[in-house]
């Protein structure tokens, strides 16, 4: 799966938490919650969806990595590379 079609993915979900969002103008680099105005509950709906989508667990100390777009697809390319 490329990052594309992984980034995809990640903004449906995202989508489905912050359905009010604007998401085609999300900074890749910024803090999802801080863009989204999400809070620590949303993420954690975020990060089950992630989960179940991709099937890859995503443990409590790596949601940093996680926190912005493009950490979260880095972060699931490298885990769906193996």
């Amino acid at each position: 799966m490329t990052k594309e079609e992984l980034q995809t993915i990640v903004l449906r979900l995202l989508g489905n938490i912050a359905p009010e969002a604007d998401l085609a103008h999300l900074n890749p680099t910024v803090n999802l919650r801080d863009q989204l105005d999400i809070d620590s509950m949303d993420f954690l709906n975020f990060v089950i969806a992630l989960d179940k989508e991709f099937h890859v667990a995503v443990p409590e100390t790596a949601y940093s990595q996680i926190a912005t777009l493009q950490g979260c697809v880095t972060y699931l390319a490298q885990r769906l590379e193996g």
